[in-house]
């Protein structure tokens, strides 16, 4: 029952209209089915049968008072059939447009229940995504992230709108048929509900099946999108590899896994409609058998009752045949409530402490203290790093790939947290600052530049909140943008594409470049952001860092070591460990990792 108190959950919000909606639901059954009760004072004029006779020895005092009360207002049930007839199809007139403004009614104050679930739900799952941390990102396939945004987010809303809105009605309309019905005849009722519990005997075990297959059918829709972002983002490799049959055949096998897992849960499901008719036929046979001896033999029921009777009957057998089939229908939205769900109890980004203060730059130095890092319990990546970097100074992190660099400028950021140590600002740990204003802090331009799908100009004020267009042009023109961005079709209200494609690398760098100058933060970490470039791009990009470093504190990860020599502080890192630190100078003369590494690429 936890999913469903989950699922459940995202109603609560609602409940104001969904009361309304329930109760529009409830008065458009009851007006449905006093529809068809009608038809037994009209069957029976016209066969004959007076008024009250109509309804039946058997039938108690409340159908004839409801028919007296409502019908009987405006025509004598007793008095002249002509009358009669005409009095009641008037009275039904009536009857089915107030019914239909009703259910125009229902459906409006569903949709807005739908959409505000649905909306709501949407909005939950993707501020989780925001919140978690880099951990789950590099351990789940961004195609299953898309898919569990997409996918699996419509077969939840589905469940917690169509289905239980659907599910609803149908108990609201079998009610309503089953209340007239037993006023009818309730030892006939009883006949029409022999084969009801056939059904629930044949569900129990394809309900189980068709849960683990859902579950299936959704891991491999997942799988899909995976494979189809990867090659994708990938798609300059696929192509200069000439990988097209690799990938072809790859995906042909995926779409035919998927194909086979969505033919069986199919296969399982359809079989709902065939047990479920066979079923309403038995149950139709009986009643027909049973309710003809009333009228026939024990002469306890008139003709226009059970007439009226045998019209209800088909109205109760939708939502029952609805009902029956619904443990089949809610399976994929199960399913992807529990994917949801599993996303959503994915943990959250480090959160601030009760007590946090606000970051506001760097006056004396940074300082790793004794610092240990592990991703998975018992698995370090960084084991004792220890160094510090005095403000305004520019520290350069040297290493085989794999070293550490990278996680090391992490746990500055507070991507990750520190199994021990700890990383201090002025001999603060930086864990008791405001996360949002310690980020705010740093700026980051790296290799692999990111550019948002949106003009120029929102590029460089991206996080920047409030930029005027004057700000925005002076950092484009400290990071010698300016130039070229006059030159684009609409200036800076050019859009640049995805990820900037329509962008040279030298550009999307000073772009990002220009971004930090905006930010004007007080540490900068530079992840070799010169190495991809020609050499006319390197030396722009070049002369507007150098512009982007005076007054502040810088970390630059390096690959390139011919970039690094003018830092005052080299940081070797080897295995998460600090082997060496120092000057170019010094370490040069010391020998050991940073030569070697230095060696190596100039020979």
């Amino acid at each position: 029952m936890t999913i469903w108190r989950r699922v459940l959950a995202y109603l609560a919000p609602h409940r104001g209209v969904l009361v309304l909606s329930v109760a529009a639901s409830a008065a458009y059954s009851a007006l449905d089915a006093f529809s068809f009760v009608l038809l037994i004072p009209f069957l029976g004029t016209v066969f004959g049968e007076s008024g009250a006779a109509a309804t039946g020895g058997e039938a108690p005092p409340r159908l004839e008072q409801a028919l007296e009360f409502t019908v009987g207002r405006f025509v004598d049930l007793e008095g002249d059939p002509q009358a009669v007839v005409g009095g009641i199809i008037l009275f039904l007139l009536m009857l089915v447009a107030l019914k239909n403004a009703v259910d125009f009614a229902r459906a409006w104050l569903t949709a807005r229940v739908e959409q505000g679930v649905a909306r709501d739900l949407r909005n939950h799952v993707y501020g989780h995504l925001l919140d978690l941390d880099l951990a789950f990102f590099a351990r789940v396939r961004t195609g299953q992230v898309v898919s569990r945004l997409t996918h699996d987010v419509e077969q939840l809303r589905t469940l917690v709108t169509r289905e239980l809105t659907r599910t609803a009605a149908a108990v609201l309309q079998f009610l309503a048929c089953l209340y007239w019905m037993i006023e009818i005849s309730a030892r006939l009722t009883a006949a029409a509900f022999v084969v009801v519990p056939l059904t629930m005997v044949i569900w129990g075990p394809l309900v189980r099946r068709l849960r683990r297959g859902d579950r299936q059918v959704l891991d491999l829709a997942g799988v899909v999108s995976s494979h189809i972002q990867e090659t994708v983002s990938a798609i300059r490799v696929v192509k200069s590899s000439s990988a097209e049959p690799i990938e072809r055949r790859r995906f042909r096998n995926l779409t035919r896994a998927y194909f086979d897992a969505f033919l069986r849960t199919v296969r399982l499901r359809a079989l709902a409609g065939p047990i479920t008719e066979v079923l309403v036929v038995a149950g139709t046979a009986i009643l027909l058998w049973y309710g003809a001896s009333m009228v026939v033999v024990d002469g306890t029921l008139s003709g226009a009752a059970f007439l009226g009777f045998i019209l209800l009957s088909t109205r109760l057998y939708s939502p029952v045949k609805y009902l029956s089939k619904l443990p089949a229908l809610i399976q994929p939205g199960l399913a992807g409530a529990e994917r949801v769900f599993e996303f959503l109890d994915a943990p959250a980004e480090t959160k601030d402490r009760d007590r946090v203060r606000e970051f506001t730059g760097v006056e004396r130095e940074v300082r790793y203290r004794g610092v240990s890092m592990e991703y998975r319990t018992g698995d370090r990546v960084l084991r004792d790093v220890d160094f510090r970097v005095p403000a305004g100074s520019v520290v350069a992190l040297v290493g085989p790939s794999g070293a550490g660099k990278t996680t090391i400028v992490d746990l500055l950021a507070r991507f990750y947290d520190p199994v021990s140590g700890a990383v201090e600002i002025d001999g603060t740990d930086v864990r008791e600052f405001r996360l949002a204003s310690l980020r705010a802090g740093l700026g980051v331009v790296s290799q692999d530049t990111v550019l948002f799908h949106d003009t120029v100009r929102a590029n460089i004020a991206y996080g920047t909140r409030g930029a005027s267009a004057d700000e925005v042009e002076k950092a484009a023109r400290a990071a010698r943008a300016h130039d070229f961005i006059t030159t684009l079709p609409d200036g800076y209200e050019t859009v640049v594409g995805e990820r900037g494609t329509k962008l040279s690398g030298g550009q999307r760098q000073r772009i990002a470049i220009g971004r930090a100058v905006l930010r004007n933060p007080p540490i900068l970490i530079l992840d070799e952001a010169t190495s991809a470039l020609d050499t006319e791009s390197e030396r722009l990009v070049q002369e507007a860092m150098e512009r982007l470093l005076e007054g502040r504190t810088v970390f630059v990860v390096a690959h390139r070591l011919s970039t690094i020599r003018r830092a005052d502080l080299i940081v070797v890192v080897d295995g998460g460990r600090v082997v060496q630190q120092g000057t170019h100078a010094t370490l040069m003369e010391e020998g050991g990792l940073y030569r070697r590494l230095r060696e190596l690429q100039f020979q």
